[in-house]
């Protein structure tokens, strides 16, 4: 689904949506508002809330702010975006705004909200009747477009409830708007009209996994097994680690009962997500997450759609508003070994490993793929690498096709536990794979330089790790560290130059800039480096070095540094 969404997300135009945080807010002075000093320190701290996506938080200032300093348009706008934020979708829809000083985008949303409010209460002929015509404009047109038909069948109007929305150039609209009409059509009992919308979707030569699941569905409650089990191996050919496909095909060549298909609320949900994923692709952040709450007030179990709101939360530093997003996929759910993943690493990055350690063995116990592929990159990430490269071991054997991926991973592990003929090896098989990735190129090359071995193509392998990803500071790290470790201090300067300012906060990049700038007599600068290097949370090893450095005041003794990885 993701691969779909990613495709189609850049065609869908967004760059006039006034509902982007930053650009529509302003500031207005109090008396404007009607507010008190008081009311308006509330309604500011509301502000700054809404703009870091805290919709909870900023809710409850500016419900302060109401009580302290009475209502008006411009807050009533302002609570109905914090309570959408926060996933109170009902209070959103009693706070829609229509006043003057609403914006029309503003407005248009307000009735969209109105309409998901009352699609979730069963009250389709309502919701029809404010998603019908084209009161609903740019830019949640199409939202409404896509929501129509399931509102429609929700009044009891199957006829209108079959009317295939359509949006010229919109391939959100005309995709989920036809997959909606497959439904529904099954739902009339019209198969083969059904059918024909199915094949349709799943007639390319890569279909998505989306349509793929759906049609096999339809083709498992028709009683066609067989069709459906080589429909999820054609899927799984594209798709060969997709954890939905592998878990539809055990179910249809188990015998298990069929995937019943979508009620009207999970239909009108599942329409809301590709418009979402489009809007988070165009960094419209804000609707992004607004289309993911009303997807979930109609369908709370809409597991992808808590992974993208706990992605927004993470982005947003709400990491307390992530963790309880992850936390929805129950076990069992194909979207629940990618939770627990984004689950295991917050707590890792919130410098909490035992926890996120516990929580990916816990995972990994059940067997799942992703999920011992996740507890292998924590332990390696602990430096833990004896167990990491054990675990992928275990998981390369199981692999009917050799995957560079894992290769690379165990790799990683073998090197920084010193078993470098095994890392070089894996490095190699996983080169013969995938030629020209850049992160393989990168990793190999630099370390070649770094023990002296195989120099001119070592050199070569970093630079076309850079050529093909000249905006990774890591990367361009690599290459200036590799001439470095050649001798070319001079072009070693202008690269490091170049890479802390792609990463500045990184106190590795920083580390070799200052020996770089020892090596060419800019002894100053090089101390400012190393000392710049301190502010910067460095681990124990870089930090004794930087220490030994500045306390001798003899400098470098000599380049020792592992290459970077990406993720680390």
């Amino acid at each position: 689904m993701r691969r779909l969404l990613v495709a189609i997300a850049p065609l869908v135009m967004l760059s006039a949506c006034a509902t982007a945080p930053r650009q529509e807010l302003s500031w207005t002075p109090p008396t404007q508002l009607g507010m008190g000093g008081s009311a308006y320190g509330a309604f500011l701290a509301g502000q700054g809330a809404l703009n870091d996506g805290a919709g909870a938080e900023a809710a409850a200032y500016f419900a302060r702010a109401e009580i302290e300093g009475g209502a008006s348009d411009m807050l009533r706008d302002r609570a109905f975006t914090a309570a959408i934020l926060a996933g109170d979708i009902t209070k959103a829809a009693a706070l829609a705004p229509d006043g003057p000083e609403a914006s029309e985008a503003t407005k248009r949303l307000g009735k969209v909200v109105q309409a998901v409010e009352l699609m979730a209460v069963n009250k389709g002929k309502d919701a029809h009747a404010l998603l019908a015509g084209d009161s609903i404009g740019f830019p949640h047109r199409g939202v409404a477009a896509l929501l129509s038909p399931w509102a429609a069948a929700m009044a009891g109007d199957r006829e209108g409830s079959l009317v295939r929305p359509e949006m010229r150039g919109d391939r959100v609209v005309d995709y989920f708007g036809q997959l909606g009409q497959a439904y529904l059509y099954e739902r009339a009992r019209r198969y083969d009209e059904a059918e024909t919308d199915f094949k349709a979707l799943t007639g390319g030569e890569t279909p998505g996994d989306i349509a793929v699941l759906a049609y096999g569905g339809f083709l498992e409650r028709r009683g066609r097994r067989p069709e459906a089990i080589a429909l999820y191996d054609r899927g799984l050919a594209v798709q060969p680690l997709s954890e939905s496909l592998t878990l539809a095909k055990a179910r249809a060549v188990a015998g298990k009962p069929a995937p019943p298909p979508p009620t009207l609320r999970e239909g009108a949900a599942q329409v809301l997500i590709a418009p979402a994923a489009a809007m988070l692709a165009a960094k419209q952040q804000q609707l992004g997450l607004a289309y993911l709450r009303l997807a979930l007030r109609l369908d709370p179990a809409r597991n992808e759609a808590w992974l993208m709101v706990g992605d927004i939360m993470e982005a947003a530093g709400d990491v307390e508003g992530a963790r309880q997003a992850y936390s929805k996929p129950r076990p069992g759910a194909p979207e629940f070994s990618s939770a627990r993943t984004k689950l295991a690493w917050s707590y890792q990055n919130a410098k909490q490993p035992d926890v996120a350690l516990k929580m990916a063995q816990e995972a990994a116990a059940t067997g799942d793929r992703e999920a011992r592929i996740t507890y292998a990159d924590l332990l390696r990430a602990n430096d833990r690498y004896a167990e990491s490269a054990e675990l992928m071991s275990g998981l390369i054997a199981e692999t009917p096709s050799p995957d560079w991926r894992l290769l690379y991973m165990r790799g990683v592990a073998y090197e920084r536990s010193g078993r470098w003929p095994q890392a070089e090896a894996d490095f190699q098989a996983a080169l013969k794979i995938r030629p020209d990735e850049p992160e393989l190129l990168n990793y190999l090359g630099y370390t070649w330089i770094d023990r002296g071995e195989h120099l001119a193509e070592a050199l070569g392998m970093v630079e076309r790790a850079v050529a093909t990803n000249p905006q990774s500071g890591a990367m361009v790290d690599s290459l200036g560290w590799a001439h470095y470790r050649l001798g070319d201090y001079k072009k070693a300067v202008q690269l490091l130059e170049q890479a802390v300012e792609l990463e500045a906060g990184d106190p590795e990049i920083n580390n070799h800039l200052g020996d770089a700038y020892w090596r060419v007599g800019r002894r100053i600068e090089a101390e400012y480096q190393w000392k710049r290097v301190l502010t910067l949370a460095p681990d124990a090893k870089i930090k004794a070095d930087v220490d030994e450095k500045l306390a001798s005041g003899q400098g470098p003794k000599g380049p020792s540094a592992a290459p970077k990885v990406a993720g680390n």
